[in-house]
């Protein structure tokens, strides 16, 4: 979440990245999928962010998004690694 906070700070500031309302819903460390919740106005916003992403803790990294939803329950229709 720090990557992800830092990468919308270093896009669009402070006050952008406080717009987002973003949290972390899930997490599966075996699949590396996580399940992030932020505000419908900033869906393009955090995309942007997380495609920008290159590195975490030093190593090299790509973020993908797998689903995006309006709700948990049809996140959970659309992917099931998120949950299992």
């Amino acid at each position: 979440m720090d990557v992800i906070w830092g990468s919308i700070a270093k896009l669009y500031g402070e006050y952008g990245a406080s717009l987002t309302h973003l949290s972390l819903i899930a997490y599966d460390p075996n699949t590396k999928t996580a399940v992030i919740r932020t505000s419908l106005a900033t869906v393009n916003l955090v995309r942007a962010s997380l495609a920008s992403i290159v590195s975490i803790a030093g190593k090299e990294a790509a973020v993908h998004v797998l689903a995006v939803s309006g709700t948990i329950k049809g996140l959970s229709y659309k992917s099931k690694n998120c949950f299992r």
